[in-house]
């Protein structure tokens, strides 16, 4: 904003520029009207939605432990499995049930590799989908 402050130059001429400070006040004024006058607009759309049955409930999944010991002998809920066929036995029944049971494969840190690749091979070929490993925490040092 430019203004003339007279005085200095002492002559007598009339002054060419424009006081828009006045102006400026007034243009504040109108817009502070206009902003408190205005409605406050909410954007909300009344929807009828359709009532549906309930969400079904979730069923919580049967959950295995299967175990290797440091010996290779595998376990079925803590419990020792003796033989092979037995642990095939307890695989085909998972296997068989409608949904199949999670079966938790925690290995001993001891466990040679070979057993537990056994164990994996044969819920593998004996159709056992839901198979993963947990307890992972004791091999990290």
């Amino acid at each position: 904003m430019a203004m003339s402050v007279g005085g200095a130059t002492g002559d007598n001429e009339p002054m060419i520029e424009m006081n828009t400070t006045p102006l400026i006040d007034v243009m504040l004024v109108l817009l502070v009207m206009l902003i408190i006058t205005i409605p406050i607009q909410t954007h909300a759309v009344k929807l009828d939605m359709p009532v549906g049955a309930p969400p079904p409930q979730v069923v919580q999944p049967v959950v295995v432990e299967l175990g290797v010991d440091f010996d290779g002998t595998p376990t079925w809920n803590g419990n020792p499995v003796p033989s092979r066929s037995l642990l095939d036995q307890y695989l085909q029944i998972a296997a068989n049930t409608d949904p199949q049971p999670e079966i938790h494969l925690r290995p001993n840190r001891l466990a040679k590799y070979g057993a537990v690749a056994r164990v994996l091979g044969d819920a593998q070929r004996i159709g056992v989908t839901k198979i993963g490993f947990v307890g992972q925490e004791q091999y990290m040092e």
